[in-house]
């Protein structure tokens, strides 16, 4: 079987957010089960010279984008095993940053049809297109409208994974053949409520819809979680199910991790002890190994729970000898809220405002909580990665949170949770996990199997090749 991975952005070329990390990683998982997988992405700007002198070119040729034929450049490089086919065009990708230009619409339709007009020049020809979220959604209706029936096209199958569908790829209708090449005969599949919307197209027309987590293929059905989707998703149901992310536990190893203070492993634990002593003086903090040290690490938007986080953080820090370590960047509300958290208590906040990933390894390793309230999360990877580096999850039960995290209060769970998204139902979990954290024995069990979770792409490579196979 052969797999072409549709993404906008992948480790180690470009990257934004999470979906770098799912195609930088699925890939490789599933070639070490057998399946031949390479990965296909823009040549953006931001690419590094070191990572340029890796690529080989192999062609170039002309693309439609409506009426306009536009330069496509191929080229090839290898990564952790994988074959990674980056499309150049200065114009579209040679900018500051990956999205949020005037013209993304046309950026990546032309990227969509670039990816259908290559094919030729691969070194394969692909049983499976995997397309991922709206930048790539207009590959099954292209494939649709214009190959299916195009000779040493045939019997190519498309797969659509939803990252997140709050991002849907939506536009007016008066660039449906301007800008998408798209005639009327043809509009109904793209349009939704108006408008154009990319991931609409996609969902009509792929042969399977994929989530990030069981969880979340059961909420987009919802009207509360699926930003106007859910007649659609509803009526294609069928084709929808939800396969969890997995974390790249070679990259995640506190074992052998070089941005940590000091190694540690489930075997040897010891070491833990000093990343959090260590973290304590990079913050400033006073260095106590008796106080629990709770961290946060997440785009500071709303979305991600901070309003539950501004209602009670006052009241816990006020009233609990803790400390809290928070890394992150968003909405100017959280930002400042966090720095007056700072400036009040000195002795328990620590704070960087921004993201650096060095860091990130080293509070992951330091803390002993990890916070993470999301109002939605269609999978998370951050409670994941806590859990390897045996850090304790504090999540509320939504999407890939409610199928990572299971409550301790079972004896066997691997963090804490809570139902309602309400602030005083959030601080009840944090309390808990802070009394779990002072019953000495019982946390060092609990950290103990953190560290054992498996949450590696093993098991997900394994059902996404079930449903590449299911595929008529």
């Amino acid at each position: 079987m052969k797999v072409l991975y549709v993404s906008s952005e992948a480790y180690p070329f470009a990257a934004s957010g999470g979906l770098a990390d799912v195609a930088g990683s699925l890939p490789a998982a599933l070639r070490k089960r057998r399946v031949s997988a390479s990965v296909i992405m823009p040549l953006y700007g931001c690419v590094t010279d070191e990572m340029r002198s890796t690529m080989t070119f192999i062609t170039n040729i002309s693309v439609p984008v409506s009426w306009r034929m536009q330069y496509c450049g191929l080229f090839e490089a290898k990564a952790n095993g994988v074959t990674y086919y980056l499309i150049d065009n200065e114009y579209y990708f040679k900018r500051d940053s990956l999205y949020g230009h005037f013209d993304d619409g046309e950026r990546f339709a032309f990227f969509s049809r670039a990816v259908l007009e290559v094919l030729p020049y691969l070194a394969f020809k692909p049983d499976i297109i995997h397309c991922n979220d709206w930048q790539s959604a207009l590959i099954p209706v292209y494939y649709s409208v214009y190959y299916a029936t195009r000779p040493g096209y045939e019997n190519i199958k498309t797969v659509f994974t939803i990252h997140n569908i709050q991002y849907q790829g939506i536009y007016g209708k008066e660039i449906l053949g301007d800008v998408f090449g798209l005639g009327e005969e043809h509009a109904s599949l793209v349009e939704f409520g108006d408008c154009v919307n990319l991931m609409k197209g996609a969902i009509e027309c792929a042969n399977k819809v994929t989530t990030v987590s069981n969880t979340y293929a059961e909420e987009i059905l919802d009207p509360w979680f699926s930003h106007g989707l859910h007649p659609i998703l509803q009526e294609r149901h069928y084709k929808l199910s939800g396969i969890l992310n997995g974390i790249d536990v070679i990259s995640y190893d506190p074992e052998t991790d070089k941005n940590v203070f000091e190694n540690y492993s489930a075997k040897n634990p010891a070491g833990k002890a000093v990343n959090k002593e260590k973290l304590q003086e990079y913050f400033n903090l006073p260095v106590r190994a008796d106080v629990p040290v709770m961290a946060i690490i997440s785009r500071l938007v709303s979305h991600k729970g901070f309003d539950l986080v501004k209602r009670i953080m006052w009241e816990l820090l006020g009233s609990t000898d803790m400390q809290l370590i928070v890394l992150g960047s968003g909405d100017w509300e959280y930002e400042n809220f966090f720095w007056e958290l700072k400036n009040a208590f000195p002795d328990k906040v620590g704070l960087k405002v921004g993201f650096i990933p060095a860091l990130a390894r080293k509070i992951y390793a330091g803390a002993d909580l990890f916070l993470m309230p999301s109002k939605s999360e269609p999978c998370g990877l951050s409670q994941m990665v806590a859990l390897r580096y045996g850090t304790i999850p504090i999540v509320r039960e939504t999407g890939g949170l409610k199928d990572t995290i299971t409550d301790s209060g079972d004896g066997v769970g691997n963090g804490f949770t809570f139902k309602s998204y309400d602030a005083y139902d959030m601080l009840d979990a944090i309390r808990r996990s802070l009394d779990a954290y002072w019953n000495r024995d019982y946390f060092n069990t609990l950290v103990e199997r953190a560290l054992k979770c498996d949450n590696s792409w093993s098991k997900s490579a394994k059902e996404y090749i079930d449903l590449y196979k299911s595929i008529d």
